[in-house]
């Protein structure tokens, strides 16, 4: 049996750089591997110095890198390079940028003075092994907008700097540089196929290759697709569950067209506006034209656009004038008290002790999120995620506010989120012929409510056809629920699945986003969890000002882009508050470092310079340097005076979980910087075997 012919990204862009009349002969090579990728006489060897197993096949003057396992073969280089030969065996050699060095963390994140704002000057400058020019950019396929920034680039570090894509410039360093083939192995793998594909790619007429997912990925996308039932994914950051979701949106839209369904209609969802943008980009690539069947929505996107195409435009109520709503709602539920006079105590005194925020929380996240529409189901429901007990006196005393909380918002033509997806779901159940998805598929469920996941439910024909993925350790809206709570249809016997493997993250950075967040866990983590990718260790800095932030950051995210070979696009700072990002901003400007701050509303990947976001807005998301800082600017979290011991520790315990969540948005590099003096509580707590604490 023939194995399958797969590669890496560094393969096709070194194919590019080698003369057409060359390749041809390396395709009939390729094939050779098709068949027996065994090394033997001169043709086939193992080469020497690396940790993997690595081997390389001649063709004339060329050697095809490759490794191979069970069934498949992948192509990692083709190259021609003289100096990295002796004799007739090809070595390792150091590369140009050694991904190693960032492991001494110490030298790198010791602050600049901040009376010195200027980047110091790099001691030497590498020169670029080739001239860049236009005729080398062309048969590189580089976009020609990005001739100009290329062709003045006379240094690495000017390649690192230029303003161009990363694919760009990762395309530039794989054909001008001698690769570590150890590090290729690390990339991700992509799907050959035919001789012909990779000629129509060096031609131009090929504009990518297919994602390969691992075994472990590849089984759930198939996985139970014929039950009855819908299927539920679970997994920590970094298993590739949202990958696995976009693949099963694939395989689902075949099998439909398959089965006659000729103009297919889908639903691809997940939680954030930023979230939607990136899973577009994907499946845009991934379906080609067949993407104009799936819909790709926030939950409350649709909910919205339902509620205003049968109502009209709600009136929805911001949160500050909820709490002030909340606030002259508790006397007036004390004096409509029933019962007992201890009884009636009882209530007062939980009225009284609550902070109106924990209230709101709990009439909005915990009572109409949930859709409960009277005191004994209230009273039977189980509040998961809620710290603080309430027993039924008490729970008796909280649904009297939320009667006139109802009233106060009607009497100003107002609602709350909950309540406008609540009235959606009403509607939807109520329509005579609801426009319905042939399938739906959500992804980041922990994050959704009951109500709005039973609306998503009610969109979909068949539960066969529903896929969704959680993980309620990733959890940082709201309080957490048991599916059984949602509806009869989720029931996951035997159709629920778990990815173990880690693709995103470092081993070192993995465990110590875990062992952070093991206060604030809602499921045991796997113990059999595994990585690809190992590195240096996520790092702690204190520091006592906004000056000494600043500096700090330009200096870790300069240095990391060019140990990764990497543009500072790669680089993301993520922050509690709008006020923290807009000042960081502001100071990386000043330093000469590009960068812009981004809400989920405006994010653009794209984006050549440093991206600072909102803790909560990087959800999902990936960035291979990662830095979470800007909590010089007041106490975090926001806690208000008087709130309730029990209350502390639910909030604690969800803000938590959101910066174990920034934490594994890393895949190569973490920075964490605190207040030297008086940091808050969740700031105070890292392993010392699993982080670099330094001076911290």
């Amino acid at each position: 049996m023939p194995f399958e012919i797969i590669h890496k990204p560094t393969f096709t862009n070194q194919l590019l750089a080698i003369p057409k009349e060359r390749v041809m002969q390396i395709l009939e090579k390729i094939e050779v591997l098709r068949d027996d990728p065994n090394p033997h006489s001169s043709l086939k060897k193992k080469l020497h110095g690396y940790k993997g197993d690595i081997y390389r096949l001649r063709s004339g003057d060329f050697r095809i890198i490759y490794t191979y396992g069970d069934g498949w073969v992948a192509l990692l280089g083709v190259d021609a390079r003289k100096d990295v030969y002796k004799g007739d065996k090809l070595v390792a050699e150091e590369t140009e940028v050694d991904i190693n060095a960032l492991a001494k963390l110490d030298d790198l994140l010791t602050p600049e003075q901040p009376q010195s704002p200027e980047p110091k000057p790099p001691q030497t400058e590498t020169p670029l092994p080739v001239e860049l020019t236009e005729a080398l950019l062309e048969r590189l396929l580089i976009p020609k907008t990005c001739f100009p920034a290329l062709l003045t680039c006379r240094t690495f570090d000017d390649l690192l700097e230029a303003d161009v894509d990363g694919a760009v410039r990762d395309r530039l360093f794989d054909c001008i540089t001698a690769p570590n083939f150890d590090q290729v192995l690390n990339q991700p793998s992509f799907v050959t196929g035919s001789p012909d594909a990779l000629l129509r790619f060096k031609e131009g007429n090929l504009l990518g290759f297919l994602l390969k997912l691992n075994p472990e990925q590849e089984k759930f996308v198939t996985w139970a697709s014929n039950a009855m039932g819908p299927t539920l994914l679970k997994g920590g950051p970094g298993t590739g569950k949202s990958t696995v979701a976009l693949y099963r949106t694939r395989e689902i839209l075949q099998q439909l067209q398959a089965s006659g369904v000729s103009q297919p209609r889908i639903l691809f969802t997940t939680y954030t506006n930023a979230l939607v943008t990136f899973s577009e980009q994907l499946l845009q690539e991934l379906l080609g034209q067949d993407a104009q069947f799936v819909e790709v929505k926030t939950a409350d996107t649709l909910i919205y656009s339902l509620v205003c195409h049968a109502t009209g435009a709600p009136n929805l109520a911001p949160t500050k004038d909820l709490l002030k709503l909340v606030q002259k709602a508790v006397p007036q539920a004390i004096a409509t008290l029933e019962g007992k006079a201890l009884q009636q105590q009882a209530q007062r005194l939980i009225l009284e002790r609550l902070q109106p925020e924990y209230l709101l929380e709990e009439l909005t996240e915990m009572i109409d999120a949930r859709g409960l529409e009277t005191l004994e189901a209230y009273r039977a429901t189980p509040r998961t995620g809620r710290n603080l007990p309430l027993n039924k006196v008490q729970r008796q005393a909280i649904w009297q506010l939320r009667q006139h909380c109802d009233r106060l918002l009607a009497d100003q033509g107002m609602e709350t989120w909950a309540q406008l997806r609540n009235r959606a779901l009403a509607l939807l159940q109520a329509a005579p012929e609801p426009l319905l998805y042939d399938a739906v598929i959500i992804d980041e469920a922990q994050d959704l409510s009951p109500t709005m996941l039973r609306f998503l439910i009610q969109l979909c024909k068949a539960p066969k056809r529903l896929f969704i993925t959680a993980d309620a350790n990733q959890s940082i809206y709201g309080s957490s629920f048991r599916w059984s709570e949602i509806h009869e249809s989720l029931k996951f016997v035997g159709r629920t699945g778990i990815l173990k493997v880690n693709h995103r993250t470092t081993q070192e950075i993995g465990e110590a986003a875990i062992a952070y967040l093991q206060d604030g866990m809602l499921e045991d983590n796997d113990k059999e969890r595994s990585y690809i990718h190992t590195g240096p260790p996520p790092a702690v800095r204190a520091i006592p000002d906004r000056a000494s932030e600043g500096s700090l950051l330009a200096q870790f995210c300069r240095t990391a882009a060019h140990e990764f070979r990497l543009g500072l696009g790669a680089c993301a700072i993520l922050v509690p508050t709008e006020k923290a990002g807009k000042n960081i901003t502001g100071q990386l400007n000043y330093l000469s470092l590009d960068a812009r701050f981004m809400t989920s509303k405006d994010l653009d990947l794209s984006y050549k310079g440093v991206k600072v976001l909102p803790l909560k807005a990087a959800k999902g998301l990936e960035f291979p340097i990662v830095a979470i800082a800007g909590f010089l600017e007041g106490a975090y979290p926001t806690i208000v005076r008087g709130t309730a011991p029990e209350a502390v520790t639910e909030i604690l315990t969800r803000e938590r979980r959101t910066l174990y969540v920034a934490m594994t948005r890393a895949m190569r590099a973490l920075l964490v910087l605190v207040p030297a003096k008086q940091p808050p509580l969740l700031l105070q707590t890292f392993d010392p075997c699993l982080w670099n604490l330094g001076n911290a």
